[in-house]
């Protein structure tokens, strides 16, 4: 089998999360981008508020006190012997992109289909390579030229600062 650097794939890491809200944006939006490992190539693109919360979280180095989904989830994969070896956005899906994560197991390797935000927050918690597609960097490329509003958001984000997640402690109530 065929290492994924060898069929062109482009190693890639999470830079950041950017957020943006008004003045900028007329709604909340989103996006990650993504750092060429050799290279100056980015990818941006929007990723869900709840997604990009979690990751923007991991991000920081933040911790909750019981697990959450993504944290349940590659709990779930060490539990049963597995090992998430790479996460790769590898395709485009009726104009989204599609992802797939590696994990290694007793069973073998398996290849389990996931959204890219998903496949993202799963490989920052467990240090899992992250492979991208040259096809979808294209694609990418493309909408970044387009002249929508979430265009000029996508194009804004590499130069803007990371999202930041304030967590704060419950406070004890007066009447104890």
């Amino acid at each position: 089998m065929l290492a994924t650097t060898d069929v062109g794939f482009i190693e890639m890491r999470i830079a950041k999360v950017v957020a943006f809200g008004p003045p900028l944006a007329e709604e909340d939006f989103q996006c990650v981008v993504l750092d060429e490992v050799s290279g100056d190539r980015h990818l941006v693109f929007d990723i869900g508020e709840s997604e990009a919360f979690w990751l923007a979280a991991r991000l920081q180095g933040l911790s909750f006190g019981r697990p959450m989904t993504y944290q349940f989830t590659a709990a779930l994969v060490q539990g049963l012997g597995g090992q998430v070896r790479e996460v790769r956005i590898d395709r485009l899906i009726d104009g989204a992109y599609g992802a797939t994560v590696e994990v290694e197991g007793p069973t073998g390797v398996q290849y389990v289909d996931a959204r890219p935000s998903d496949a993202l927050n799963l490989g920052a918690l467990t240090d899992a390579a992250i492979f991208v597609s040259p096809e979808v960097v294209a694609d990418a490329n493309r909408r970044l030229e387009d002249d929508s509003a979430s265009a000029t958001l996508l194009r804004l984000a590499p130069t803007l600062a990371a999202m930041r997640i304030s967590k704060e402690l419950p406070t004890e109530s007066e009447d104890g």
